[in-house]
């Protein structure tokens, strides 16, 4: 019973015998200790009716005391409380050869064995406990975290990290890592034909939206490998169209594990993301998702901007468009994420108004003191350490 399921199931695959029959006898836990409490209780009762016995022989009712006191302490230590502590420190080895030795005998008492579960389960019923109560051994993602942390130095920390990333991303959504709706780099068929070719000469990604007018009339995505194949002078808006394909929409909110999956299904590496009225949110890409994985791997010039500067010895000075779990992975921060997806979301949020210059508040025990603003948004934050048994926000 001390057997841990997952060491003996491995172990069983690959071709352990002991490990082979434990798993099977333990598929039935009731038999088994049916089967062991049967041979235990029958060993310690016919040694005390023998030590009964032979004691009344030898020295009468009072050596009956005496030697049940003695074959209690010998029966306590040797047959109890030392192999029972030895197989708990060392199941497998205690296990394993057991585990041979108790499976014929179960054959063998299998009749006396099957009575006796079925008065017991009969007994269990009436008290309530069910079969079907039995818990599944399959772990949930927050015990399987466990238990990747618990690996320790059996995984290392960079591959550790890739595996919480793997059952973390039932929990992040494609809001979370998508290129925001004013940050999406696209050519606009209105354009000349002098301005689309400065944004693809400019352009550093693979794929890249064609719209008209304005991102929300998207017409196709343009690969440009595609372009290259072209290879004509200048810029035909007819036969550029024809070199389109077709969009490929997804709702907001869409977990990441979710859509790589629908990624791997319609081949494809670029989505955009739409609201519940069918506005473009953002744009999320194949790369993006990995990343959540991996780790930055990207080559994109874009990324080489830093959200955040070291302003001193503790703080930064960050861009109040940052993304908040870029920030968090970045700088080993903590701010709330369940809820805005940028630092001027954030802070907007909380203040339900957006704050002038010089406005200070705090999130989460992190100072913060607003350094520049628009008409519409905060451009620049100071944070500083981060200050501990603080409320969420002041």
């Amino acid at each position: 019973m001390s057997l841990n399921r997952y060491q003996l199931r491995h172990k069983a695959r690959h071709g352990h015998r002991g490990a082979k029959i434990a798993e099977q006898l333990l598929q039935r836990p009731d038999r088994l200790i049916g089967l062991i409490l049967l041979g235990n209780n029958l060993v310690n009762f016919s040694a005390a009716s023998l030590v009964a016995i032979i004691a009344l022989k030898i020295g009468g009712q009072p050596a009956v005391a005496l030697g049940t006191l003695i074959l209690t302490l010998v029966v306590l230590i040797f047959s109890e409380a030392a192999p029972k502590t030895l197989a708990a420190l060392h199941p497998e080895r205690i296990a394993f050869p057991a585990a041979m030795i108790y499976y014929p005998l179960l054959k063998v008492t299998y009749p006396i064995v099957w009575l006796t579960n079925i008065a017991s389960n009969g007994v269990l019923y009436l008290l309530g406990v069910r079969s079907s109560d039995i818990r599944s051994n399959a772990l949930t993602r927050e015990e399987l975290r466990t238990v990747v942390y618990e690996a320790g130095g059996r995984i290392s920390g960079r591959y550790r990290q890739m595996l919480i990333s793997i059952l973390d991303l039932e929990k992040v959504t494609v809001d979370d890592v998508m290129v925001p709706h004013n940050e999406i780099i696209g050519i606009d068929l209105s354009d000349e034909p002098e301005d689309i070719e400065q944004v693809i000469n400019q352009c550093v990604h693979t794929r890249i939206p064609v719209y008209q007018d304005n991102i929300d009339k998207i017409v196709g995505i343009l690969h440009m490998r595609k372009l290259a194949n072209l290879a004509r002078p200048s810029i035909d808006k007819n036969a550029f169209v024809e070199l389109l394909e077709e969009p490929y929409f997804i709702p907001e909110g869409t977990p990441l594990s979710t859509q790589l999956v629908q990624f791997q299904r319609r081949r494809q590496r670029v989505a955009l993301v739409v609201d519940e009225y069918g506005d473009i949110q953002g744009i999320v890409t194949l790369e993006d998702i990995l990343e959540e994985i991996v780790g930055e791997f990207t080559t994109d010039p874009s990324d080489e901007v830093e959200d955040a500067v070291r302003d001193g010895a503790d703080t930064w000075l960050v861009n109040g468009a940052a993304n908040i779990r870029d920030l968090n992975r970045a700088q080993d921060w903590s701010l709330p994420t369940d809820g805005p997806k940028t630092l001027n979301g954030l802070i907007v949020e909380m203040l339900e108004t957006i704050p002038e210059p010089a406005t200070c508040l705090k999130i989460s025990g992190y100072p913060l003191e607003i350094l520049a603003t628009d008409d519409n948004r905060i451009r620049t934050v100071r944070i500083g350490p981060r200050i501990e048994d603080t409320d969420d926000a002041d």
